[in-house]
């Protein structure tokens, strides 16, 4: 299976400018970028490779994920 990366700027096209103005000066947003980030490629790796890996366990990190990029949403919002 080829699962693509969720990337923030494709998933929040309308927000790309504003995105990579927060990860150079917003501490706190960069911190939960780069989580989101490692996180999506972790997943995109597991499910690329098709490790035996238990569903809960990705269903677990989809669940960050989704957590993560509300987050980050949420603060691109407020500005």
């Amino acid at each position: 299976m080829n699962v693509e990366p969720h990337d923030l700027e494709h998933e929040f096209p309308e927000h790309k400018d504003a995105i990579a103005l927060r990860k150079t000066s917003d501490a706190h947003f960069a911190g939960l970028y780069q989580r989101y980030r490692t996180l999506d490629r972790e997943i995109c790796r597991l499910e690329n490779i098709e490790l035996p890996v238990s569903d809960r366990m990705l269903e677990d990190k989809k669940k960050e994920r989704l957590f993560l990029k509300d987050q980050l949403y949420g603060l691109l919002n407020a500005s």
